[in-house]
């Protein structure tokens, strides 16, 4: 059961870089009994080589990861969350979802519940650089993320869908 969205945020945005490969959006993902919400998401990303490195809300400004993608899992609350830069989409993501950002996709929380909180992943030996959206960069991140190799599996479908589809789509 591959159950995605595709968003598609290729084009720059100011300094972001954004980048062709789609984000990604799992919704409702997480069973509904699930009893710890956050370990049953790290869990999942663990078992299919995301390792899982921090749980906490997404910052409230835009920002990107020029050298690897990220999944962050919804295990508490909901909130808005502002994709692609200042002029982006917004998503609105809850408990129980998903989203697979590639790297250079500028990302923001606009608002939240009290109670909003993440997991996040990357691949494994992968440390998150963090770029804030400044156009005098932007040659340099778009280089950066040009390099950013796909993923060998997906944080919650592993071997079986989910980014292996949709990325390898676009080759």
């Amino acid at each position: 059961m591959n159950h995605y969205e595709t968003l598609y945020l290729s084009q720059p945005s100011g300094g972001v870089p954004n980048n062709p490969l789609p984000l990604l959006l799992y919704r409702q993902v997480m069973p509904e009994d699930a009893r710890d919400s956050a370990a049953w998401f790290e869990a999942v990303f663990d078992k299919n080589d995301w390792p899982p490195r921090w749980r906490y809300p997404v910052f409230t400004y835009t920002h990107f990861h020029t050298n690897t993608h990220e999944v962050l899992g919804i295990y508490a609350g909901e909130a808005d969350i502002q994709l692609g830069g200042e002029t982006g989409p917004v998503v609105h993501l809850k408990r129980g979802d998903a989203v697979l950002i590639p790297a250079g996709v500028g990302h923001k929380q606009i608002r939240a519940s009290d109670d909003f909180m993440a997991v996040g992943a990357y691949p494994p030996h992968l440390s998150p650089d963090k770029y804030l959206d400044q156009p005098e960069q932007l040659q340099e991140t778009l280089k950066n993320v040009a390099q950013v190799a796909i993923a060998h599996s997906d944080p919650l479908f592993g071997s079986k869908g989910g980014l292996l589809e949709a990325w390898n789509r676009q080759d």
